[in-house]
C-alpha cells in the first residue's frame, strides 16, 4: 500500500520524466511539431534558462530571509556554562 505522500511523489516524478522528455523532443528535433526549428529552440531554451534562473535567485532569497528573521544563537558561553552548572547539580544530588 502507498501512502499519500509517496503517491504524490510518484506523480510528482511522472510528470517531471514526460515534460523532460517532451523538452529534449523539442530540442532536437522541434521537426516532429511542425514548428520553425530554429525559434523554437531558441524559445525552449530561453524559457529553460529563465526559469532556472529565477528559481536560483528564488532560493537566494528564502535564505537571506530564513537568516535575516532566524534570532542569534546564545554564545557558546552560555551553553557551556550551563551544562556544567547541571552536571555540578547531579553530582550533588547522586552521593548516597
Amino acid at each position: 500500500m502507498v501512502s499519500k505522500d509517496q503517491g504524490i511523489g510518484g506523480a510528482i516524478l511522472i510528470v517531471c520524466v514526460i515534460v523532460a522528455i517532451g523538452y529534449v523532443i523539442l530540442v532536437v528535433d522541434p521537426g516532429l511539431f511542425n514548428l520553425n526549428a530554429t525559434n523554437v529552440r531558441l524559445d525552449a531554451v530561453l524559457v529553460l534558462v529563465s526559469i532556472a534562473f529565477i528559481a536560483i535567485l528564488a532560493i537566494g532569497a528564502w535564505i537571506g530571509w530564513t537568516m535575516a528573521t532566524t534570532p542569534a544563537p546564545k554564545p557558546i558561553e552560555e551553553i557551556t556554562t550551563g551544562t556544567e552548572e547541571k552536571k555540578e547539580e547531579k553530582t550533588k544530588e547522586e552521593p548516597k
